[in-house]
């Protein structure tokens, strides 16, 4: 319920249209040609998104980089990089187990958004590199 009263907030200043429920609970937000998945925890929030397909060529390079952007959350900035199940696309998490005000929400999901295009960036360099070599 704190999340649906914070996205509306979202909304009504973004002037987007509060995202309707799906069948697993979740809100699904497009920012940036973004789908970013959104769930009320109790309490706090939970995002995810899809990023990109796993590139195919120095897969394991690829793999080794996400395992050091994910220790400590250095490179994700506490979020945690994934794989799909069948390991087809690249995946972003993030669990806030915490109550918060619109603000905090806001920056929360604009830094989560920011992770996002970074990781798809990072996706796409590496594919470009892989290339060349």
């Amino acid at each position: 319920m704190i999340l649906k009263n914070l996205l509306e907030q979202l909304c009504q200043e973004l002037g987007f249209v509060l995202p309707p429920l799906d069948e697993n609970k979740l809100h699904h937000f497009k920012i940036n040609s973004f789908d970013i998945a959104m769930k009320d925890l109790d309490p706090g929030f939970y995002f995810s998104s899809n990023i990109g397909p796993l590139p195919k060529k120095k897969k394991e390079d690829f793999l080794m980089l996400l395992m050091k952007a994910n220790y400590l959350g250095q490179g994700t900035g506490g979020a945690a990089l994934g794989l799909k199940e069948d390991e087809s696309f690249l995946t972003l998490s993030l669990s806030l187990p915490y109550e918060m005000n619109y603000k905090a929400f806001k920056d929360s999901l604009e830094e989560f958004a920011n992770f996002i295009d970074y990781w798809k960036k990072e996706t796409v360099r590496h594919e470009i590199e892989a290339e060349k070599s």
